[in-house]
């Protein structure tokens, strides 16, 4: 555990220390995320955050390349493979963040950083449904790339508001971690030191590196370059982890044991997934293209009832938390006892959400709910 908090300390030193850096750089060549009719800001704001956070990542790769009981996780190519693909996606969104580039450049960024890292080894080998259900190689390196291009368009739709998408996946890594570090007793040898236990501990450092940053009201944004590469880590870390594992290693109810292994990876980003699929169906059915922005999202729609920013930010913040905390909580407890934490925060933060518009400081009008 020691060499997890070291990694996700150097993590979060060298991106919160490169981002003043790279906030400069974005002033220097005027990298500003523009105003738009669908954005809350009202000024201007220097993206390419994203560069600090892979600087951060790619720290604590090489240190822990060099730490005693973390090196195994370098004896395949698997962690250089996903740092690879996250430089590389992380400079598309650079370039993106500099000068727009269209949605299919973007996305062949993603589909070619993907690809890196299936010829590297992180990729889907089974799938934990039951026990290990494996499919023939080519489906699973399309469903490989599929969970990356995925995880990184929900990252960067929920990208909305100051600190929403940085708190959010540092959630879902604190969620992978324990739930990466828990299973790891099941192993045959038991090794706490997997690549997924340790892709999530990096995640959590440049989150928390660069959140002081980020939160409300924001000096920088992490821009293409930070959501993107935030979706594929938190999409490897699922590779990594999803297949490693059989359910009846878990838990002995049958039901956790089946659906536990792959429903964890889905419920650690439901928030970022259902705003994806949502604005999908939403602009499939009003006859635009799904990659035309609007002002429909998660967080437009909380401001829309009345929250303060800060407010919607910590609100969806703690949804993200009940759906990752709530799936990885079956692991921990026994199952009736995790249903009803997950239902009670569920019925706890449905209350908030719809009734503290509704409440006003003394000598201030309530907000009227349209």
């Amino acid at each position: 555990m020691r060499e997890y908090l070291f990694v996700i300390v150097v993590a979060a030193i060298v991106t919160y220390a490169a981002t003043p850096l790279m906030r400069w750089l974005a002033v220097r060549f005027r990298a500003y995320t523009p105003v738009r009719d669908r954005d809350v800001h009202s000024v201007p704001i220097p993206r390419l955050g994203g560069v600090a956070m892979l600087l951060g990542f790619a720290a604590a790769v090489v240190v822990a390349s060099h730490l005693p009981f973390l090196t195994q996780v370098f004896d395949t190519g698997e962690v250089w493979g996903v740092l690879t693909g996250a430089a590389l996606v992380c400079l598309v969104g650079a370039i993106d963040d500099v000068h727009e580039l269209s949605a299919l450049t973007k996305l062949a960024g993603q589909l070619i950083a993907a690809g890196i890292m299936a010829f590297q080894g992180v990729q889907l080998f089974s799938l934990p449904l039951g026990g290990y259900t494996v499919l023939p190689a080519p489906i699973l390196v399309m469903l490989t790339i599929l969970v990356v291009v995925f995880t990184t368009n929900a990252v960067n739709f929920v990208d909305g508001l100051d600190g929403l998408a940085t708190g959010i996946v540092a959630i879902a890594a604190v969620s992978f971690f324990a739930y990466a570090y828990v299973i790891s007793h099941s192993y045959s040898p038991a090794n706490y030191f997997t690549q997924a236990a340790f892709i999530a501990a990096g995640i959590l450092g440049c989150c928390l590196g660069f959140l002081p940053h980020n939160f409300f009201p924001a000096r920088i944004f992490m821009g293409d370059s930070g959501a993107l590469l935030l979706g594929l880590l938190v999409a490897a870390a699922s590779i990594t982890l999803t297949g490693t594992v059989s359910g009846a290693d878990i838990s002995t109810n049958p039901v956790v044991a089946t659906f536990l292994p792959f429903v964890v990876p889905i419920a650690v980003l439901l928030l970022p997934a259902a705003d994806l699929l949502f604005a999908v169906v939403r602009r499939t059915r009003a006859g635009v293209s799904v990659w035309q922005p609007d002002a429909k999202h998660l967080h437009h729609r909380m401001l829309r009832i009345g929250h303060g920013h800060r407010r919607a930010v910590v609100l969806l913040w703690a949804w993200a938390a009940v759906a990752a905390m709530g799936s990885v909580s079956f692991v921990f407890l026994d199952g009736w006892v995790a249903t009803a934490l997950v239902l009670g925060g569920v019925v706890v933060l449905a209350a908030l959400t719809m009734l503290l518009p509704r409440l006003s400081l003394p000598g201030h009008r309530p907000r009227r709910i349209p």
